[in-house]
């Protein structure tokens, strides 16, 4: 079998891609600097911004709401309010009153601000409002349809429902990201080519399904994630998608760590904020070390690779990444690789569900799959030790040993945190 030929003849080639892609993400911070500089040197600034989340607090008997909004010039930020009903969705006409306690990153990514709330616009009706008051009517628990406009639209699920969830080691499932963006990607391409391959054998044989199907789904999955609100993880997702499907036309290899560190830092310097996103960073984790296991297990089963080795593989060796900032431990988390398998088929069969109006129908299950036990105990990885095992994972891009070395360790830290939960 003849090799595709690679992303760059040479490591020159890639070096110099690469410099001019973080030139330009430099300039980019640097812009955003300026823009950050003469933002709080502002005594005051007005702006709209649509509420993303509400999270009811109580301090000295008094009751307020801590609101997470987004802003018409692309800021995001915390803010209080008293004694108001601000759904998720409502527009409001603000006040910030900026300080040079907000630090350059906070700026780049979340920070608080005191504010005056001058006026309320309640959230227009809109596709994504019906559709959530759609999937809401076909379940009598809160959680389940939140959990499902969580996977289809987006929304934020409540803090005691995401504990659970990730106590089952299950957020990334959650979260819209690669995953699900990918099961969508062959879902669509299996549907549309069926319908396809008749009118192409009939009126147009010299053309390429791949190219003609492809197109229609990018671009319907181009819609949905502007529709969904761009998240970080669905972000990289579709940037990585494009320019994959785009070197898969072209005939040259996409499983490659160069193509990988090319469309990271392409997306950077599309996107600069996304350098401080922890979601973006997990997501980007979470592919490295399936291509680092696809390049160490290249010679073995495809089959045995997909449903085993990928599955359990990315769930021990990104255990010490997540416990560098998560630190929930429970043995349930064991189920993720069997629960990410069925996730598979599930996806696309909840969403037909939904579509024909009986959504309600795997309730029971999923009720029964949260009612489990979603915290034993505590550890979250030292720093430096993270280091140290993300420094090896590099390398294990080029040695063996290092490999080895790796899942060891990921394997042994497993062992270590699931004997803590289950003691």
């Amino acid at each position: 079998m003849i090799d595709k030929p690679k992303l760059f003849d040479s490591r020159k080639e890639f070096i110099v891609v690469s410099f001019v892609l973080i030139v330009v993400i430099a300039i980019r911070i640097g812009i955003e600097y300026y823009h950050y500089k003469a933002f709080i040197k502002k005594p005051f600034f007005y702006t709209n911004a649509e509420i993303l989340n509400v999270y009811p607090k109580s301090k000295n008997g008094k009751n307020y709401e801590i609101l997470k909004l987004h802003s018409d010039n692309g800021l995001i930020f915390f803010t209080t309010a008293f004694g108001g009903n601000y759904p998720i969705g409502t527009t409001l006409r603000v006040q910030l009153f900026p300080n040079k306690r907000i630090t350059f990153d906070e700026y780049l990514g979340y920070f608080y601000i005191k504010s005056r709330i001058k006026s309320t616009q309640r959230a227009k009706k809109s596709l994504k409002t019906a559709l959530m008051r759609y999937i809401d009517a076909q379940h009598s628990d809160k959680n389940i349809s939140s959990l499902y406009q969580a996977i289809f639209l987006a929304t934020p699920i409540n803090k005691e429902f995401r504990q659970k969830i990730s106590g089952l080691g299950v957020s990334h499932l959650v979260a819209l990201s690669g995953f699900h963006l990918g099961i969508l990607w062959s879902f669509l391409y299996a549907v549309f080519l069926v319908l396809y391959r008749p009118f192409q054998q009939r009126y147009f044989p010299y053309r390429y399904s791949l190219i003609d199907v492809g197109t229609l789904v990018m671009i319907l999955l181009g819609a949905y994630l502007y529709f969904t609100g761009k998240p970080p993880s669905l972000l990289r997702s579709y940037v990585m998608l494009l320019a994959g499907w785009s070197v898969l036309l072209m005939g040259i290899e996409v499983v490659s760590f160069s193509f990988l560190a090319i469309v990271v830092l392409l997306i950077l310097a599309l996107f600069p904020s996304l350098i401080l996103s922890i979601s973006f960073w997990l997501s980007v984790s979470g592919v490295f070390y399936i291509f680092l296991i696809l390049e160490h297990f290249k010679d073995y089963n495809k089959w045995l690779i997909s449903l085993l080795l990928i599955p359990v593989g990315i769930f021990i060796l990104m255990l010490p990444i997540t416990h560098m900032i998560f630190e929930n431990t429970t043995r349930y988390q064991l189920l993720s690789p069997l629960l990410s398998l069925l996730f598979i088929p599930f996806y696309p069969l909840s969403a037909i569900l939904h579509l024909l109006g009986i959504g309600g129908v795997l309730d029971r299950a999923l009720e029964w799959i949260f009612s489990l036990p979603s915290f034993d105990s505590s550890h979250i990885l030292p720093i430096w030790m993270g280091a140290l095992y993300v420094a090896t994972s590099i390398a294990a891009i080029r040695y063996r040993l290092a490999f080895v070395a790796v899942v060891l360790f990921a394997f042994g830290y497993a062992g270590y945190i699931f004997s803590i939960s289950s003691s």
